[in-house]
């Protein structure tokens, strides 16, 4: 199965290069760096530390807590931090800066999965999520190098598709290390699939185990003070195509019942940015881009969030938020983030990527699901808007779910401690 695996994968390569091509059109990054995706990486990277995997934007936000804590507690390792996507990586260099090393992960080929290992040679691999790469894993399992899936989840959709593989995917996973999942239903998909029951341990979801740092608090301060606002705001985070039609129709209806509203929009992938931009010009409203760096005035009805890892700090200055991917069938985005900042969060019917954590939030009241119409949208904002105590309360018990779910952090640093002191 994995030499078939391998052959279609060679075979495919000039499909691949014709994928970033076309992916290139809208987002140029994907132009750049082709060598790293080939295990091209000297002189990039250093040798006999930690590498750790992100495949993209919310991978690698969910990883900087334990990236962070690694630095503390192994100050003289080098971490690599690897991702698949422009965005992913522009997130870690933005995040992370010089304090890690940083290169894409190179595609599934054993030639360049050879070329990067003997390159980077970890003491450790820790994979976040759910990245199961049959010639990766395999060659940290023949080099000795251990190989830890942090924060892991598998639905039971992903599970059915990975119990077709047969004896493969059981041979697969008994090649890793262990398998710290999210909780326990999760776990029991990964030991039905075949994984050692003693490989799995249940951490909980590390991306409970986030704060504010001083420096973004600091942000948030600067920009409440620089933008003066005394409105309500509404912002619309992650949004996909297919989202902002609604999100745009719904507060025009919104301008009418509250006519100070402001609405912060922020797409989720920067080659969208455009695109977002037209439709707010063509429905007549007076907008300005974050990226412009201007001051919003009392005329001012959107913002537009065209920059790179500020949404945290944006969710900082919103009294309303959405979270995007999910009135379209993309599983939605974090909700925690907003969750931090004490406000009410609303999500649309699909956010199947954050299922267990969004159900603790809407058993406790703390997130509100609409439809995908403008309607029920329009009816869910507006009425958080006409009761403020109510408001108020679901984001304070939004607060309390990220609160009470801490600890997960502690549990990973754990297991990795156990792998890293016996090298």
């Amino acid at each position: 199965m994995q030499i078939l695996y391998t052959v279609l994968l060679y075979l495919i390569q000039p499909f691949v290069w014709l994928r970033l091509l076309w992916r290139s059109c809208k987002a140029p990054a994907y132009r750049k760096r082709w060598l790293e995706r080939y295990g091209f990486c000297q002189n990039k990277v250093e040798s006999n530390g930690i590498l750790l995997h992100a495949v993209s934007v919310g991978e690698t936000i969910a990883a900087i807590p334990l990236i962070k804590a690694l630095q503390q507690q192994y100050p003289n390792l080098p971490i690599t931090v690897t991702t698949m996507t422009p965005t992913g990586s522009e997130r870690v260099k933005s995040l992370l800066g010089d304090n890690v090393h940083h290169v894409y992960l190179p595609y599934d080929l054993p030639c360049a999965i050879n070329r990067f290992l003997k390159t980077v040679q970890p003491k450790l691999v820790i994979i976040m999520e759910t990245e199961l790469w049959p010639n990766f894993i395999c060659q940290c399992y023949k080099r000795n190098i251990p190989l830890v899936l942090a924060n892991a989840r598998l639905s039971e959709r992903s599970a059915n598709r990975y119990r077709k593989l047969g004896r493969a995917i059981s041979h697969l996973l008994s090649k890793i290390s262990a398998i710290a999942a999210q909780n326990k239903q999760d776990g029991e998909r990964f030991v039905s699939l075949g994984l050692p029951s003693d490989h799995l341990a249940i951490t909980g979801s590390i991306k409970f185990d986030i704060d504010l740092t001083a420096q973004q608090q600091q942000k948030i301060a600067m920009l409440k003070q620089q933008w003066q606002l005394n409105r309500p705001v509404f912002i619309a985070a992650s949004t996909h195509s297919g989202e902002d039609e609604i999100i745009l129709s719904a507060f025009e209806r919104l301008l009418k019942t509250c006519p100070d509203l402001l609405l912060i929009v922020v797409p989720r992938h920067p080659e969208r940015f455009k695109t977002v931009e037209k439709l707010i010009n063509d429905r007549g409203l007076n907008y300005i881009n974050r990226s412009s760096n201007q001051v919003p005035t009392k005329q001012t009805r959107v913002i537009l969030g065209d920059t790179m890892g500020e949404l945290i700090e944006l969710y900082g200055i919103a009294n309303i938020a959405f979270v995007g991917g999910s009135l379209v069938k993309h599983g939605g985005h974090n909700p925690l983030e907003p969750a931090l900042h004490h406000i009410p969060i609303i999500s649309g019917e699909h956010f199947f990527n954050f299922k267990v954590i969004c159900e603790q939030l809407i058993s406790a009241n703390g997130m509100i699901i609409c439809a995908s119409s403008a309607d029920a949208l329009y009816s869910a904002v507006n009425t958080l808007l006409e009761n403020k105590s109510n408001s108020q309360q679901i984001g304070e018990q939004a607060y309390q779910v990220l609160k009470q779910n801490q600890g997960a952090l502690d549990r990973l640093l754990n297991i990795i401690n156990h792998y890293l002191c016996a090298k």
